[in-house]
This record gives structure tokens, C-alpha cells and sequence, in this order.
């Protein structure tokens, strides 16, 4: 499994165990399943593309506030359930957070080609 796909497949797990303990709902709600679209498609247009850093370590922002502080609420309830409910992605997550990523400014020209 691809990097951005382990990372999209965390954001899953997490906002599905946070709509489900807020929610109530048996799926997602509307709310909670429009910002997994957003998370989605901000994944997809990651300058960082396969060597994104989790986002704490990140030092681009590219959630709009509303959605980060959203972002925030849901990493903060879900995280800590997350390793009893899905271990192996709650480590790999831990693990990725351990890298640091360049930012993209810093790399040469050759090396932006290169991605």
C-alpha cells in the first residue's frame, strides 16, 4: 500500500470512530463525510506527493482553518482509540511522524523534476 493511500485510509478510521462516538450515525454523517472529501482531496494535491509528513509535522498548512481545527478535534478523540481498534495503522502513523520531510523550496530544481 502506497504511502498516501495508508494516510487516507487512517483519516478513514479516525473520522469514522469520531462520528460514531459524536454522531451517532450508523455511516458517516453528511458533516463528517464532506470533510473526509475535503482530507481527500487536499491528500491528492500534497506538494510532498509519497514523502508527505503526518500533518503535526508538516510545514505547509493546506487545510483552510475551519478544517484544520476540525482536523484537530478528530485527531485528538480518535488517536488514542485508535491503537486498541487498528494497531498496525496507528504505528505506521507513529512511524511516518518520525520522518522529516524537506519542503518542497528546499529541494533543487532536479530534484522536483525527479518526483
Amino acid at each position: 500500500m502506497k504511502h498516501l493511500e495508508r494516510e487516507f485510509l487512517t483519516m478513514q478510521k479516525m473520522v469514522g470512530i469520531y462520528c460514531a462516538a459524536h454522531h451517532r450515525a450508523g455511516d458517516l454523517c453528511k458533516e463528517c463525510a464532506k470533510f473526509l472529501d475535503y482530507a481527500e482531496v487536499r491528500l491528492e494535491k500534497c506538494p510532498y506527493g509519497e514523502d508527505k509528513p503526518t500533518c503535526s509535522n508538516c510545514p505547509v498548512h493546506c487545510y483552510k482553518s475551519n478544517y484544520r481545527a476540525r482536523a484537530k478535534a478528530i485527531m485528538r478523540y480518535a488517536g488514542p482509540r485508535m491503537l486498541l481498534r487498528h494497531p498496525i495503522l496507528t504505528i505506521a502513523h507513529y512511524l511516518d511522524g518520525r520522518r522529516r520531510a524537506r519542503h518542497p523550496r528546499e529541494l533543487t530544481r532536479q530534484e522536483r523534476l525527479n518526483k
